[in-house]
């Protein structure tokens, strides 16, 4: 069922294939964060031009490096940035697709407003349209966008769960897949009632979905195992992804091993161990090895 004009190839890929998604979404305020994960600290740049520019050849030598194909990977999330630029002379969605057989999603929030009633909903996205009117014609598959719970409190849960499908109508109305991602915070006192509130919100919202759309949801590994089982075959759902959410990679994987049907979508937890200062053959090692954890505990 394709009834937004999605690419068949892409789209099957993303429902059927074996793989996860590599989150390369870093942006505004977490942007430095990466970088000093990455061994670059914050007196490397000068501007912020300058820290992108970074940003971009860290990201192009994870994308480029000989691990990082379809073959494990089914998607990318970019940062508005790094679509804009390119890697060896094509557009970057169109170097993951043409090249390494890899979906490439879009981060398009604005980042997130002041925490109100235990959580904190996106900031306005007054150039959401527009965004979107780009990403379609830059061959991009779908978007990503990101609310953060940090209390079980059913009414900000309620709202974040709202605005997260409301802003995924438009989505879907202009031709793309969206990934909603109302991320509980790890380290919320009551986070399985949290995610109990999320789920009920979540169902009554898939409800509401038109006949023939289909969401992706990225959420926090829960605390109670296959927890979102309802998600994973529910047929409004193309894709439950996780986020590793300041887990370790180790127990990132763990968790989603016994999340059967889940896939990562890990940014930070993918990146783990790499430096600006390895040689290349250091580098595809490690993220080599990164990948192969990650595939493998996704593919339970």
């Amino acid at each position: 069922m394709n009834p937004i004009g999605l690419n068949e190839e892409q789209l099957r890929k993303m429902k059927c294939d074996p793989g996860f998604i590599a989150a390369l979404d870093q942006s505004g305020g977490s942007t430095p964060k990466a970088l000093a994960q990455y061994g670059i600290q914050e007196g490397a740049w000068s501007s912020e031009e300058e820290m992108l520019k970074l940003v971009h050849e860290m990201r192009t030598r994870m994308i480029t490096s000989p691990s990082f194909t379809g073959e494990r990977l089914l998607g990318a999330i970019l940062f508005e940035n790094t679509m804009d630029k390119e890697i060896e002379g094509q557009a970057t969605a169109d170097y993951l697709w043409n090249v390494k057989r890899i979906v490439p999603f879009l981060k398009v929030d604005q980042g997130l407003a002041a925490e109100n009633d235990g959580v904190q909903v996106m900031k306005p996205m007054p150039g959401l349209g527009a965004l979107l009117e780009r990403a379609k014609a830059k061959h991009v598959f779908g978007t990503k966008m990101r609310s953060l719970i940090k209390q079980a409190n059913a009414v900000g849960i309620e709202a974040v769960v709202s605005q997260q499908f409301e802003v995924a109508g438009q989505i879907l109305a202009a031709g793309l897949m969206p990934i909603v991602e109302p991320e509980v915070d790890i380290h919320c006192p009551e986070k399985g009632k949290a995610e109990e509130l999320l789920k009920a919100a979540i169902l009554g919202q898939l409800e509401l979905l038109p006949a023939g759309q289909m969401v992706m949801l990225k959420l926090t590994l829960p605390e109670q195992d296959d927890f979102y089982a309802d998600f994973v075959k529910h047929p409004k759902v193309l894709r439950v992804v996780a986020l590793s959410g300041g887990y370790s990679r180790d127990e990132a994987n763990d968790r989603l091993r016994r999340n059967h049907g889940v896939i990562a979508s890990f940014s930070r937890a993918l990146a783990e161990g790499l430096s600006a200062q390895q040689s290349d053959a250091e580098f595809d090692a490690v993220i080599g090895e990164s990948i192969e954890s990650i595939f493998e505990a996704s593919n339970t």
